[in-house]
């Protein structure tokens, strides 16, 4: 019955969406806590869970999807920055592939060819 399906949506509330749990990086956790948050936001950063990994850690973060949307356009600025700071980063010369020196062979080294 098409006819019939129109009308009941429009009288019909809007569900809600669920919380969805999601892992955070903790360095986009300690951005998104440096800026400014919509209240929603701030309650879902501020109720995440620490889970320790390696040297870092990740924001378990439940949220509805939406505000999940909200925060990933909030990290947008993030996109294209290096993943290490470059006063981390190694010189120039350790990154670039050299040939390995060799040492001069000395007169017993040719003897024993």
């Amino acid at each position: 019955m098409p006819e019939h399906t129109g009308a009941c949506h429009e009288n019909t509330p809007a569900t809600p969406e669920l919380p969805v749990t999601l892992d955070m990086p903790g360095k986009v956790a300690d951005y998104l806590h440096a800026a400014e948050l919509d209240d929603a936001e701030r309650v879902a950063l501020d109720h995440g869970v620490i889970v320790r990994r390696g040297q870092g850690y990740t924001l378990r973060v439940s949220a509805a999807p939406a505000g999940h949307r909200a925060l990933l356009d909030r990290c947008q600025p993030l996109d294209g920055t290096p993943a290490i700071p470059a006063q981390r980063r190694p010189a120039a010369s350790t990154r670039t592939a050299s040939t390995p020196s060799r040492r001069p062979q000395s007169d017993h080294d040719r003897s024993h060819r």
